[in-house]
This record gives structure tokens, sequence and C-alpha cells, in this order.
């Protein structure tokens, strides 16, 4: 017997399913450690990236085509999330959110285990890079598939009134991840310094370059045990549960979503793209590697910089939160266009203020720019769940979240890398992220608002046409 709406309690998830408040403390937490994790590995390649392997591994490429390079071994992942997001979201619309949330999980820390264990190509000569772009590959496939799982959990949990603070849950994991890879990589090149700022000594004669790069790597064997103890204990969405029980589970999720919400997909994927585009600017790498490149225009030192990234960490994740409470008071719509224009404005102030050339300008531009992320990040997960009909939900969330990094943030920092290397000028850059914005506002403005409407299977038709204007309603 099905329990009274959720309208009528805040303690219903939009099944009628009693949640506890211990049920969705659970829940919040299992989404945002296992996110935590997931991107803490993501984001340790990435700076690894900016700062040691395009001299411990594409070295024979020469100085400015291995930093390329290495850059686009960051982005090469992004180009195997779509295979991620295909095989998750299949199998979760399948057989469930969690199964996929724990196997995520294990894909993830395994491949960043392995790269702390990978020799250099001084070793093993160009089998170095290729397991380490095929590492990088299986990386990428796990995190296409975890951020669909993770969000459904946490906004299919959620009583209807607060999806957008419950789906900020695993959003947070993002810049918690950022700020914790940020610290522990601070704190490692301090133990075992790298290369100093204009010095021409070679990366891997430093403590740093030998051995000090792996540690961080190494230490996801920790955080994996961790997230998947806390994964384990949380219970399947009742939205799946209820699907479940009604026989309503999709035959091929995947072929009933491109049949029918093809353009909705790419819709929501121009949405996120914005985001990410400009958020892999530091997630990626690329500003780590502009700010303390020892033949660069600016050679700050490694250390500072990276605790600069840790701090901008935080205030992402406190934006973000907000950014999810607020679009439950608002409206996701009209967050979003609040943080398009933050953006958009952050995006014109990231390098004038870099150039200055001083850590607290540095501090101010990253921190300037976390608002706009953070209010474009936090809303996504429930604006997201909201767009699709609940039996195939995962696959249609994961699949646009993958189609949007790869069309935003899979190789933004290289087409920085190659701008400025083409132009010796930052302003190519900001235009570039700038477009990139400005697309992904106008892809907010198709959308309709969709705030609170039931996730549940008895309102599949409801959710299933009219998500973008000039399309007929339900």
């Amino acid at each position: 017997m099905s329990a009274p709406s959720p309208d009528q309690s805040p303690g219903l998830t939009p099944t009628g399913t009693i949640a506890s408040p211990a049920d969705r403390r659970r829940v919040v937490f299992a989404t945002v450690i296992g996110t935590t994790v997931e991107w803490y590995d993501f984001f340790i390649y990435a700076f690894a990236a900016a700062t040691v392997f395009a001299a411990l591994f594409f070295e024979p490429m020469g100085e400015e085509f291995a930093q390329i390079v290495s850059f686009f071994s960051v982005g090469v992942s992004f180009l195997f999330r779509p295979l991620g997001a295909f095989l998750a979201g299949h199998f979760g619309d399948k057989i469930g959110r969690r199964p996929m949330l724990v196997l995520t999980l294990l894909l993830m820390g395994a491949a960043t285990t392995l790269v702390g264990l990978l020799p250099t190509h001084a070793a093993i000569g160009v089998w170095a890079p290729i397991l380490l772009i095929f590492l990088r590959v299986v990386q990428g496939i796990s995190a296409g598939g975890e951020w669909g799982g993770a969000v459904l959990m946490a906004v299919e949990h959620a009583p209807k009134k607060k999806r957008g603070l419950f789906g900020a849950s695993p959003q947070i994991g993002v810049p918690i991840g950022l700020l914790l890879a940020s610290m522990v990589l601070a704190v490692v090149e301090a133990i075992f310094p790298g290369v100093p700022a204009g010095s021409d000594i070679p990366l891997a004669d430093t403590a740093f370059g030998q051995w000090g790069w792996r540690i961080p790597f190494l230490l996801s064997i920790v955080l994996i045990g961790v997230g998947y103890w806390v994964r384990r204990r949380v219970e399947e969405s009742p939205v799946f549960e209820e699907i479940a029980e009604r026989k309503a589970e999709t035959r091929m999720p995947i072929v009933k979503l491109l049949r029918h919400h093809l353009l909705l997909v790419v819709v929501a994927a121009l949405v996120f793209a914005g985001n990410n585009a400009v958020g892999y600017m530091t997630t990626g790498g690329y500003v780590q590697h502009y700010a303390t490149d020892p033949k660069g225009p600016l050679q700050l030192d490694p250390g500072p910089v990276f605790w600069i990234v840790a701090v901008s960490g935080v205030t992402w994740l406190v934006f973000t939160w907000f950014g999810g409470w607020l679009s439950d008071k608002i409206g996701r719509r009209n967050t979003y266009i609040v943080g398009w224009i933050s953006l958009f404005i952050g995006v014109f102030l990231l390098f004038p203020l870099t150039n200055i050339g001083t850590l607290w300008s540095l501090l101010a531009a990253l921190v300037i720019l976390t608002v706009g992320l953070g209010l474009t990040y936090g809303p996504q997960a429930a604006l997201y769940a909201e767009l699709f009909p609940a039996s195939i939900r995962f696959s249609g969330v994961s699949i646009s979240y993958a189609l949007g990094a790869v069309l935003g943030g899979a190789f933004s920092p290289l087409i920085a890398q190659a701008i400025f290397q083409a132009t010796g000028s930052t302003m190519g850059i900001t235009w570039y992220l700038a477009g990139v914005v400005v697309l992904a506002f106008i892809a907010t403005l198709l959308l309709r608002d969709r705030t609170g409407i039931p996730l549940d299977p008895e309102h599949e038709e409801e959710q299933a046409r009219g998500q973008i204007y000039g399309m007929k309603r339900a």
C-alpha cells in the first residue's frame, strides 16, 4: 500500500516510501564520499599531467609537444566516458543504481593505484605512455558511469521540495576531490621538492620526479576502502525499487532514450559543457601548469599554487551547495541564469588577475571563478533527474553528462595550451571559454523549468515530452 504523497510530508521519498532522517543522512554521506574518492583519483591524474607526465612519460616528443600530448591524455578519458555512461546507464536502469556505484568506485581506484606503480619512459620505453593512457581510459569509463548513479541515489531518495539540496551532495564531491587532491600534492611537493622556478634541473633528478608524485596515486587505496564500505551500506533507490516491483524496467533503455529523447540529451549536454570547459581550467590542470611552468611567464612555486587551488575548492564547494539549495527556492533554470552571468564575469577576470603574477591575484581569480562554477553545478543533479522518465533516467542523466564532458572539458586544457603556444597570449583562451559559456546559456533557455515534478513511474508520460521549448507538451 502506498504512503501519502511527498507533498504531505517532507519525510517521504518521491515514491511514497518513508525515508528516515538516518536513511537520508546515509545516502547523502555515501554519495559525497563516493564522488569525492572518484574525483580525487581523476584530479590527481590531471594535476600530474600538468606537472610531471610530460617529462617522465612523453619526453621524446619534445618539450612543447610533450606537454600538449600530456594534456591530451587527460582529455582522452572523456572520449570513453560515453561508453561508461552507456554501460552503467543500461545496467543501472536494469539491475539498480547501487551495484553500479560500487563497481565504478572499484574500477576507478584500481586504475589510479596502478598509475602510481607504473614505470616511466626511461625504464620501459614506449610501453610507459601506452599503459598510462590505457589506465586513463579505464578512469574515463568509470567516471562516465559514476555520476549518474550517485546523483540518482541522492535525488530519488530526496523529499520533493529538497531535490536540489540533496542533488548537490554528490556534486560537492567534485570540489572536495579537488581540495583533497590539491592538499595532498602540496604536502608531498613540500616534502619531496620538484624543479625550482627558473631552474634547468631535469624533473627526473628531483625527489618529486623520482617517486614523490606516486604517493597521491597510491593513497587512493585507503580512500577506495572507505568509499566501498560506505556505499555497500546504502539502500537501493526507492524509485528503482518501485520500477522493479511494477516490472516496469525498460528492456533496452539506451535505445528508448536515443529514439525518443535524443534532442533533449544534446541540449542537456550543452548545458553541462559550459560549466565543464571552464572548470577544467583548474581541474584539468591548465592553470596550475600556466602558473608554475619554470619557463612560463609567471614561474610561481608549485606548493603555494596547489594550496590556492585547494582554497578555491572550498569556495567551489560552498557555492555548489548554495546553488542546489537556491534551485529549490527559485527554480533550476533561474539559478542557472544567475550562474551563467557570474561565470561569464569570472572567465573575463581569470587571466587578467592571474597575469598580475602574485599568489593573491591568482587566489582572487580562482575564487571569483568558483562562484559561477558552483551556481551552474549545484542544481545539475536535480535538473537532469527531472528531465528524464524513471525507467530510462540513469541512461539519460549519465549519457547527457558524459556527452557534455566530451564537448566541454575533454580537451579544454589542451585547447588552452595550443592557443597560448600559438598566440603567446591568454586572450584567445578567454574568448574560447566565454563562447562555450554563452552556448550553455542558450541551451539553458531552451529547457523548461520542471522543478518539483513527480519522479515516480506513475508519471512517465508527464516526463516523456515537453522538456524543450517548442516541443509538444504531454
